[in-house]
């Protein structure tokens, strides 16, 4: 039985040419899963504008062009063998209303277009796929504008440098997500571990010399994630141990090797990691492919 049974897709109605609908309907297709399609529109503040009885027509009217414009393509997805369901509606507050969507139907996945946000409104506001990673009690899917509706290259971004029971706990969530995922869309898994030896740190280790002590930590660093990799029997030639920060480096492979999904764990941020937003966060707004993060 597939990992996914139920999947949950929450778009914008205003963004018809969005890949969001195909990446949801191929991966319902190869999991067997149903697939509840979610238009949530934030309410029109325009219509205030109008007088009671014009606005009440404008919001029908408006909501009615987008119910048959889904109805529409929810019957075009079960001439394709899908169970499909849909939903238009209004919305207050869209992260919460979407949060009651998933507490309410229990999907196994819910998945959403990326939102792109400039940076220096990201300074001001927290997007809102952002909250949703942070506050989503189920596995996330953000569908990128690129890569293949249904994923033929997925990476298990993993820390080897983690010796705390969380972290390994965490890993192996993301490999078992990575693997399953790969496994039912029939795609290549790789395991990548993007290595960044903090100078600072090494500095205040004292009396080796720091170029001793760098190599030293690369060797224990890529050891562990040997180890990993053939606890998960990844192919020598699927292991990639890159020196570097994680951001750039998942986002040069990503684009270089054309990957379609990047598994990644989430945590909860505290502090000013909350406010800058952690790595999973950023790595949406860096690469063109989609994100799962567990």
């Amino acid at each position: 039985m597939s990992q996914y049974q139920r999947l949950l897709l929450i778009i914008n109605p205003a963004l018809r040419h969005s890949q969001a609908m195909n990446h949801a309907a191929a991966l319902a297709k190869a999991c067997g899963a149903s697939l509840h399609v979610c238009a949530l529109m934030p309410s029109w503040k325009l219509l205030a504008l109008l007088e009671e009885g014009d606005r009440k027509k404008a919001r029908e009217d408006y909501l009615q062009d987008h119910r048959d414009w889904l109805k529409e393509q929810a019957k075009n997805l079960r001439g394709r063998g899908l169970e499909v369901t849909t939903e238009v509606a209004w919305a207050d507050d869209l992260q919460q209303d979407i949060l009651d969507h998933v507490m309410e139907m229990q999907p196994d996945l819910l998945l959403k277009q990326v939102q792109h946000e400039p940076a220096l409104k990201r300074a001001f506001f927290t997007p809102l796929d952002w909250r949703l990673l942070r506050h989503c009690p189920i596995p996330v899917y953000m569908v990128g504008e690129g890569g293949h509706g249904m994923p033929r290259k997925v990476v298990a971004a993993v820390d080897a440098s983690s010796s705390k029971p969380q972290g390994n706990e965490l890993n192996e969530r993301i490999i078992k997500q990575a693997c399953a995922l790969a496994i039912q869309c029939d795609a290549e898994l790789h395991l990548l571990y993007a290595c960044d030896i903090s100078a600072a740190y090494l500095a205040d280790m004292g009396g080796v010399a720091l170029a001793e002590l760098t190599k030293e930590q690369r060797r224990d660093l890529e050891k562990s994630f040997l180890k990993l990799a053939g606890q998960y029997g990844v192919p020598s030639d699927r292991r990639h141990f890159i020196q570097g920060h994680p951001v750039p480096v998942l986002s040069e492979f990503a684009n270089e090797q054309h990957v379609d999904v990047i598994v990644m764990g989430r945590v909860q941020s505290q502090g000013l990691d909350k406010l800058l937003g952690s790595t999973t966060e950023h790595i949406l707004y860096q690469v063109p492919c989609s994100v799962l993060a567990v």
